[in-house]
């Protein structure tokens, strides 16, 4: 027999059945928000590597989380996991993901769109129910979800001041100007996020801290990024902060399989390997002094403001570009620093080459350092051909050469007429200007007075570095823009896409020189003797490269000298009267 319910009763069911799906809501909600890495597996079905968990607890669990990270260790894709994970458990979280180039910060928006939504099976699945509307697009990158959360992406410039958000996720944090990051991007976070049960004043209390994130690897000791690593490492030891700090090396990606160890063998022991930059984008350490050095690193990234380098000579060739024409005025600058050996015992030795565009500025030159390349185990004739082609095709009007020990055969080799297999063409001689028994060596009547020798001193190298100090500080001296930034630039070349990968690496060279360079300068060690400086590498360091570039500039500041006014001053006349009668004997009236 069936007893008929009464309507209150059946009233009383719906909202007790209403009640226990809620409660099982709030229960699980509850549980997924301690345990994100179980929701990354239960709801997403994504098998994390332990890592991995504990990077998006301490994320979801941290108001302030620092990272530095070895390449290749998906910080990227963990980014977009903890925005996603975020999104879906806090309805109504406005995420905004920062980067100095934006295309570096939609690669999170590309990853949840072509990996989350499609290659996790159900738990795509499960995604792709919470996401309403998602576009990769340059101009509108964003991911909304059904919930009220959304994910959008920004450049970290001045123009982003107009972003509001709950969570700030600055991607590659170290390339971010930290004046960018107080004024722009931190005060995006104004109102924190505002779920209903805030409304009721005995819920007031569960107001929650927006959470800021960056994840980037590690850098140089002078940059602001160590400080704010140290800043994070010492708050996290207190109780009542919520800030993480946490360093993973390239042996954790070997560990979990994420690389192989032989691969970082091999990049180990190529030629051109870069210690110092291994060090910090591998090994997650940061390097250099903190203060006290001869070349300042916020000095040096103060003038790295060029954004287009020359190409290799291949590829304006291929591409069927000519090498820009010398402005009025200008004297395009080739430098290079001799070095022939590569063997064990001269192992950190490089021959380093700079183009230099330097351009009248009032009584002086501005000098752009478009071109930088360096050359291994050459034979003097394989150097002094490349030397006389990049004079000659890149247009140059003035070659500084380091014409000691090595440099010498190389002064020699051009002094004489060459032919040039690669090219077909015969090069002109060239000899010394600046020293008349270098000139003397060279015996070609025809020969181009265009070589400035440098038979470095302890006069010399003291000059020599004080006056790049000075160029840079004042501004005269402007370098290309990390390779970074350069990405954005060099995809804009003619044919980007259509070009090889090898090819498109190739126009970065320039601006990895560049950074290579810098490595070299800020890590110089140096001294005090006889009242003069004496700079030298450390142990394993190579300074090639600083080398040709201070040559290369101090030869500018004397060409400079020509475009000063000559004033007659007393001495001057003093000097013509002894020349010409010869009755001035040095006596000063």
């Amino acid at each position: 027999m069936v007893i008929p319910l009464s309507s209150k009763s059946i009233a009383q069911l719906e909202k007790t059945k209403t009640e226990k799906v809620m409660e099982g809501v709030a229960y699980w909600a509850a549980f997924y928000r301690l345990n994100p890495q179980r929701f990354a597996a239960e709801f997403l079905n994504v098998k994390l590597k332990l890592f991995q968990k504990i990077t998006i607890w301490c994320m979801m669990h941290s108001t302030n989380y620092a990272e530095n990270a070895s390449r290749g260790l998906s910080k990227s894709w963990r980014n977009a996991l903890y925005a996603i994970t975020k999104c879906i458990l806090y309805p109504g979280t406005k995420v905004l993901v920062a980067s100095g180039v934006k295309s570096q910060a939609i690669e999170i928006i590309t990853k949840i769109q072509d990996d989350f939504m499609k290659n996790y099976s159900w738990g795509s699945d499960n995604l792709c129910r919470e996401i309403s509307y998602i576009s990769t697009s340059i101009n509108n990158a964003k991911v909304e979800f059904c919930n009220g959360s959304t994910i959008t992406v920004a450049t970290a410039n001045q123009n982003s001041r107009h972003f509001r958000a709950t969570v700030l996720i600055v991607d590659e944090a170290r390339m971010v100007d930290p004046h960018i990051i107080r004024t722009v991007l931190r005060p995006t976070l104004t109102t924190t996020r505002q779920p209903g049960y805030l409304n009721n004043p005995k819920y007031a209390h569960l107001q929650e801290r927006n959470s800021e994130m960056y994840i980037t690897s590690a850098y140089y000791k002078a940059h602001w990024w160590y400080k704010k690593t140290q800043s994070n490492a010492a708050l996290m030891l207190d109780d009542t902060k919520q800030y993480f700090c946490c360093g993973f090396p390239y042996e954790l990606g070997i560990k979990e399989g994420l690389f192989m160890r032989e691969a970082i063998e091999d990049e180990q022991a190529e030629a051109d390997f870069d210690a110092v930059a291994f060090m910090m984008e591998r090994e997650a350490l940061f390097y250099g002094a903190t203060d006290g050095a001869f070349y300042s690193y916020d000095d040096l990234e103060r003038v790295r403001n060029i954004k287009n380098a020359f190409y290799t000579l291949d590829q304006y060739e291929k591409r069927g570009v000519n090498v820009p024409d010398l402005a009025i005025g200008e004297r395009r600058i080739l430098s290079l620093d001799v070095a022939l050996m590569a063997t064990r015992s001269h192992a950190n030795d490089a021959s380093a080459l700079f183009i230099n565009i330097a351009t009248p500025n009032d009584n002086s030159y501005a000098s752009h350092f478009v071109y930088a390349e360096t050359f291994e185990g050459l034979t003097t004739d394989e150097l002094g051909i490349i030397i006389m082609r990049y004079f000659n095709h890149y247009k140059c009007t003035d070659l500084v050469l380091d014409s000691q020990g090595n440099g010498l055969g190389v002064a020699d080799f051009i002094a004489k007429p060459q032919y040039d297999p690669e090219t077909g063409e015969t090069y002109q001689a060239m000899k010394s200007c600046n020293d008349d028994a270098m000139a003397e060596r060279c015996k070609d009547k025809n020969a181009l007075k265009c070589v400035w020798t440098i038979k470095a001193s302890a006069d010399f190298n003291n000059n020599a570095a004080l006056a790049l100090r000075a160029g840079i500080k004042n501004g005269n001296v402007h370098l290309l823009i990390n390779d970074y930034d350069a990405q954005d630039v060099v995809k804009k070349v003619s044919g980007y896409k259509n070009m090889s990968v090898q090819e498109q690496n190739r126009l970065l060279l320039p601006y990895i020189q560049t950074n290579m360079t810098i490595n070299e300068m800020i890590n110089l060690e140096h001294e005090i003797v006889n009242n003069k400086v004496k700079l030298k590498e450390r142990s394993g360091m190579r300074k090639d490269r600083f080398s040709s570039l201070e040559y290369n500039y101090y030869v500018t500041t004397l060409l400079a000298n020509d475009l000063k006014p000559k004033n007659e001053t007393m001495d001057s006349i003093l000097d013509n009267l002894k020349i010409r009668r010869g009755s001035y004997n040095g006596r000063r009236i």
